[in-house]
């Protein structure tokens, strides 16, 4: 029997994807090779690329005004490609509510004045800088957000109006709800949490802004070469990419993001609506604020938090432990976790907590 995997990443991937992967996996588009051997210049596998592009942009209404690159190196490679490709007055903001966006921070600091204009730092990440008072600066190449946190389960329920374009890693929440892209500047999003294996990220960027990156600019981080090459300028990941239209496939058949995000919703109330009634399960996250991707939650003591994950790994509920800097549990609920799979941590919650509260 499956386990449901609770992991923030890499994470749960939809069976039938994965069982329609290993029907392929010696035959790839009738090439008679598996896609782990295919030549990215083969024409059955650029065409899927092509086609991986095309879905995206039909799912978040991509205009042609944006590129839609596949590229290597993780959503952390890209904390460095956003000030090497946007960074030409040597300026930005960046609003830190949680890890990920204090190491993108960290890395702009390397080429320019990078400064930290907001931050929820002082209450441990647990809810996200109110957006009118946030002091942008004037002359600034791009304000740089982390739309959902995956360690401390916060989400911008919606984001800030700015003058510099804005820049989004939204690696953790990619796909699970509706946004307007052309609020946005730059997007990208690691796909090992709602989109695909480890390897491939997701970039979304505005053509008109990455037409001359700085001259220190690896060549592989440039966009404007990856986007002039239909992201094929070296060999991409070519496995997580062909999982990654599967996924795309099926997300538009399902009915596409607004679809998915309605059974988002329901899967996030039904773990929140239990915590909040609940004497026993704690969650630290401002409700206005609470990710609807990730769920962090604690029980009385952290002796109970280790038998809490130990009981549920042997009734099928895994990758429950929280993050280290975080502790407790956190139930990471992406595109791909099942409404059963809430359900069963649910009733598993139940349980544990009528046996020890």
């Amino acid at each position: 029997m499956r386990a449901f995997n609770f992991s923030a990443g890499p994470s749960t991937l939809p069976l039938d994807v994965l069982e329609e992967a290993q029907r392929d996996f010696l035959d790839f588009s009738g090439t008679g090779m598996s896609v782990t051997e295919i030549s990215h210049r083969n024409k059955a596998f650029s065409a899927m690329v092509e086609e991986g592009e095309a879905l995206l942009r039909d799912l978040m209404n991509i205009s042609k005004d944006y590129a839609v690159l596949f590229v290597q190196g993780g959503a952390s490679t890209q904390f460095a490609a956003v000030p090497l490709n946007l960074m030409h007055n040597k300026k930005a903001d960046y609003v830190v509510t949680g890890n990920f966006a204090k190491k993108a921070f960290q890395e702009g600091k390397l080429y320019g004045d990078a400064e930290c204009v907001a931050s929820s730092a002082d209450q441990t990440y647990t809810y996200i800088p109110e957006l009118s008072n946030i002091p942008f600066r004037d002359g600034t190449d791009y304000v740089h957000i982390c739309s959902n946190n995956t360690i401390f389960g916060t989400r911008y329920p919606e984001f800030p109006k700015t003058k510099a374009p804005l820049v989004a890693d939204m690696s953790s929440e990619i796909l699970s709800r509706e946004i307007d892209v052309n609020q946005f500047g730059v997007i990208y999003a690691g796909a090992q949490k709602n989109l695909a294996p480890a390897g491939v990220t997701l970039v979304i960027a505005r053509r008109d802004l990455i037409q001359n990156p700085l001259d220190i600019c690896p060549t592989m981080l440039q966009w404007k070469v990856q986007d002039e090459n239909g992201s094929l300028y070296n060999t991409p990941p070519c496995f997580a990419i062909y999982v990654a239209v599967l996924v795309l496939r099926k997300l538009k058949k399902l009915g596409g993001i607004k679809a998915i995000n309605q059974i988002n919703e329901y899967k996030a109330k039904l773990l929140y609506d239990f915590i909040d009634n609940s004497s026993f399960y704690t969650n630290n996250v401002v409700k206005k604020y609470r990710s609807i991707m990730n769920v962090p939650f604690v029980t009385p003591n952290a002796e109970l938090d280790d038998a809490f994950i130990k009981g549920a790994a042997k009734e099928g509920l895994v990758s429950l432990k929280g993050h280290r800097l975080v502790g407790g549990m956190r139930a990471s609920i992406y595109n791909a976790m099942p409404v059963e799979g809430v359900k069963a941590l649910v009733e598993y919650m139940k349980k544990f907590e009528k046996e020890n509260a």
